[in-house]
């Protein structure tokens, strides 16, 4: 090869680099120039996509008025979570953006704050939106969990399983945090067949029976299956 991996690889590329000579998926690639080139220009292309639209959702913010109705506040607000979490998929290093939408955040939720006067529980109920939001975002730092929720994520729903089982325990911990009781069983359900079926063709499934196992404890632990 000639074209070398990114230092901060982005969605795409991270994801062909889990699935290049993986048997876990059904139809691995090869680590080659031309399938790295691809991710790579799939990755910038999704990073001048984001500095556009986020450009314009920084002007919108920064030109506020005084008086503005509840709902178009609402809609910015909702916007720079979604900003915030296709930011976190992208290559490159994209702290410094994401501690300007976090400002911008804080920003909007002053005016909303501001805007609930003194009920009681609307600030409950914003202190509560809040400490979701802090724990989502802190989830996002998993890249494992960025590239999922990406909104246009490359990892594809039939490559959910080979995935999770492809990743390292710490970033599988995060990541199983996104999923409930019965999205739990469905993963183990599945990764109990693909990894037989891998097993019965002679590949050797060692390393993924435990990430299995650690999802099972997981599973038990959290929800009781």
């Amino acid at each position: 090869m000639i074209i070398k991996p990114s230092e901060h690889p982005g969605s795409h590329e991270r994801h062909l680099l889990r699935k290049a000579s993986n048997p876990l998926f059904p139809f691995a690639p090869t680590l080659d120039d031309d399938n790295l080139i691809d991710a790579q220009r799939l990755d910038h292309e999704a990073l001048q996509t984001f500095n556009r639209d986020f450009h314009e959702l920084l002007e919108e913010t920064t030109s506020l008025a005084g008086n503005v109705e509840s709902d178009v506040i609402l809609q910015l607000k909702d916007r720079m979570d979604r900003a915030y979490e296709s930011a976190s998929s992208l290559g490159h290093d994209v702290s410094k953006t994401k501690d300007a939408i976090r400002k911008l955040l804080s920003f909007i939720m002053a005016s909303v704050r501001r805007g609930a006067g003194t009920d009681m529980q609307a600030h409950q109920e914003l202190d509560q939106e809040e400490s979701a939001r802090e724990a989502h975002f802190a989830l996002l730092d998993a890249p494992l969990v960025a590239d999922l929720l990406n909104p246009n994520s490359p990892i594809h729903p039939d490559e959910l399983v080979p995935t999770l089982l492809s990743a390292d325990k710490d970033e599988l911990q995060v990541a199983l945090q996104m999923f409930d009781e019965v999205q739990l069983l469905a993963i183990l359900n599945q990764g109990a067949a693909l990894l037989e079926q891998l097993q019965n063709e002679g590949v050797n499934v060692s390393l993924p029976q435990e990430k299995l196992a650690f999802i099972q404890g997981y599973a038990e632990f959290a929800g009781g299956l």
